[in-house]
């Protein structure tokens, strides 16, 4: 490990390194792949954030209760206070959350990789799509990557040091990083295993008696959340909506490519007359701490999922490991950068993050593939006021009976998208399921159609892509709606299916 020294001095070390080139490619990165996108469309579940802050304590969250319980609402709740609702304003905070992120990264990776790899390690997370995606995303994700970055750098400088200012900073911020989401517990794998590895090893000035106090002190403080974890895991499998990971999907949520590709591109470009020329070496104990950052979550919830059938291996649950995938890169490459070569390397891997996650082939891009407002928009021109019936599948898992039911009371949560884009004309619920999985639904749709109330000339379907399909085609085959016209427009993965006789 190299000596101890202040944050601040380390970040003027950074800086000093990469001097202007570098900064500049940095701020054309940011503004590119988080800045362009910003003012874009939520996707449904950054509606559940502004309805969870619009709406704390709502009583519809009662079918999915740990929705509103991570931390992270505090920051878009004072986003809103400051700057109104808005998607650029309830996105801010996880912009500023992975600018943090990425500064405790090159932190990190000056600290157990080279003194030169900040840089390097910053562009090769902005390399990494989830990086850039979750850090425009008015969801928990960048607050977990920052709060995970912060617990283990404290915890190195600690291990280093054996400050205990620097104690106290890990253990506030690792009992942070489970109260951001229900699924990051893994996370205090990592913690355990890189300080084992430091104290059986005596790799560090921290005796054991203070590590079991340490640790004593963030169990205690994690207490409150483990109780809550586990109230909530009796009903776990009502809100399971992928199925269990194959192998295949495994390996694809791993990002393994970046790594990769980096250690190949910096094997071939250091060659000499054909022999290889190994410049660097990387610490163990710093491998055992980046690796495991990595890799120890997608392993944790593969097998969880594949054990207990609540399948949780999702992308965005995963997102801890990002910056782990981005610090192997860095410490790959290491092998074969000269320590004089670093600042070039970072500006090319900074070219190749552009070139990659750019989204060039449009001058603007969204930050999701669906876009809720522009669908709401076709809604209402098409259904300008109530006289129009609008067909509402919910987007939720969760809108099954006894949950959903014809009379659902709006606003409510299984029906966020309503609430963040408001909609003029006259909404009709539909449960989640399409209509070979829902006889309720089909028997509310029929009533609706016995009743005359979609039968005044037009109207429309309008959510998920699925469901409008399935929808669309249930609706086109009734005898009613022979004759009728129908259409269907898509808004990304967001579609509206329009009928008028």
């Amino acid at each position: 490990m190299t000596n101890d020294s202040s944050v601040l001095r380390r970040t003027a070390d950074l800086f000093e390194a990469g001097r202007w080139p570098l900064g500049t490619l940095l701020a054309f990165c940011i503004a590119r792949l988080w800045l362009v996108p910003l003012p874009s469309s939520f996707w449904v579940d950054e509606l559940v954030t502004e309805f969870v802050v619009k709406h704390p304590g709502h009583a519809s969250f009662a079918v999915a209760p740990q929705v509103p319980q991570s931390i992270y609402y505090w920051l878009p709740r004072a986003a809103q206070a400051i700057s109104g609702t808005s998607e650029v304003a309830y996105r801010i905070p996880s912009m500023l959350a992975m600018g943090i992120t990425l500064w405790l990264i090159a932190l990190l990776a000056a600290r157990l990789i080279h003194p030169r790899a900040g840089w390097f390690a910053v562009f090769a997370a902005l390399s990494i799509r989830g990086i850039d995606y979750f850090a425009i995303d008015a969801r928990p994700y960048a607050l977990g990557m920052m709060a995970s970055a912060a617990s283990l750098y404290f915890l190195t400088t600690w291990l280093d040091s054996a400050r205990w200012r620097d104690a106290a900073a890990f253990v506030l911020s690792a009992a942070l990083v489970w109260r951001v989401h229900l699924l990051y517990w893994p996370f205090y794998l990592v913690v355990a295993l890189y300080a084992g590895v430091r104290l059986f090893g005596g790799d560090t000035p921290v005796r054991w008696r203070q590590w079991l106090a340490v640790s004593a002190a963030t169990a205690v403080a994690l207490i409150p959340q483990a109780i809550g974890a586990l109230r909530l895991a009796h009903g776990a499998q009502s809100h399971v909506f992928v199925p269990p990971p194959t192998l295949h999907v495994f390996e694809h949520e791993l990002h393994w490519n970046v790594p990769l590709l980096c250690c190949a591109a910096a094997w071939l470009l250091t060659m000499r007359g054909g022999r290889i020329e190994p410049r660097g070496q990387v610490r163990s104990a710093a491998w055992i701490l980046i690796l495991s950052w990595w890799l120890v979550h997608p392993l944790c919830l593969y097998f969880y999922s594949r054990v207990t059938g609540n399948s949780v291996y999702v992308g965005r649950y995963l997102s801890l490991m990002l910056p782990g995938a981005a610090l192997t890169a860095t410490a790959a490459v290491a092998w074969w950068v000269p320590s004089g070569s670093w600042r070039t390397a970072a500006a090319g891997m900074a070219l190749a993050a552009l070139v990659f996650q750019g989204h060039w082939e449009s001058a603007w891009f969204r930050h999701d593939v669906s876009d809720w407002r522009a669908a709401a928009m076709e809604v209402n021109r098409f259904a300008p006021d109530a006289s129009t019936p609008v067909i509402v599948p919910s987007p939720f898992i969760e809108a099954r009976p006894p949950a959903w039911s014809p009379d659902y009371s709006l606003p409510g949560f299984l029906y966020a998208q309503l609430d963040g884009y408001p909609i003029t004309g006259k909404p009709y619920l539909l449960p989640f399921d399409s209509p070979s999985g829902t006889p309720e639904g089909v028997r509310y749709a029929e009533n609706l159609i016995r009743s005359g109330r979609i039968s005044s000339g037009k109207w429309t379907i309008y959510g998920p892509e699925r469901h409008v399909r399935d929808w669309r085609k249930w609706f086109s085959q009734r005898p009613e709606f022979a004759a009728w016209r129908n259409t269907l427009q898509e808004f990304g993965d967001v579609y509206v299916a329009e009928f008028q006789e």
